[in-house]
């Protein structure tokens, strides 16, 4: 007696492997967003303790220790740095500009550029900070 094989072509999808695909891939976005540094300049921020969480579209404003301005990463003059700024501000004038300073960069420096940024129309401000460490008794 002899059987007849077959091996026909089934049209179901087997979705079981797309999603442990899918699942990877999102573990590993989550995992590498991790490691992305927002301003790309070093500068070691003020200590706060109630900090706030942005998502918001925004423009970044680093002030170094040295005094030297970048407006999303690209080195800028106080000069140069509204008119920088404008194009930026003209698509949403509710986007937040957010201004990293380096701890040891005086007060007077950080409200000259918030001047600037009012100046030309910006109404929202936020100053970047970091928690405290915590240092454990041992």
């Amino acid at each position: 007696m002899k059987f007849e094989v077959r091996n026909r072509i089934r049209p179901e999808f087997n979705y079981s492997s797309l999603s442990d695909i899918v699942m990877q891939l999102l573990i590993f976005f989550l995992l590498a967003s991790s490691f992305v540094a927002l301003p790309g300049v070093n500068v070691a921020l003020p200590e706060a303790i109630q900090g706030e969480v942005t998502t918001d579209q925004h423009a970044v404003i680093v002030i170094q220790k040295t005094g030297e301005l970048f407006l999303n990463r690209v080195p800028v003059t106080k000069e140069t740095l509204a008119q920088l700024l404008i194009p930026m501000l003209d698509k949403d004038r509710q986007q937040v500009v957010i201004i990293y300073s380096d701890k040891e960069v005086s007060l007077q420096q950080a409200v000259e550029v918030i001047d600037i940024a009012k100046g030309i129309g910006a109404k929202k401000f936020m100053i970047a900070t970091e928690p405290p460490e915590v240092v454990s008794e041992q």
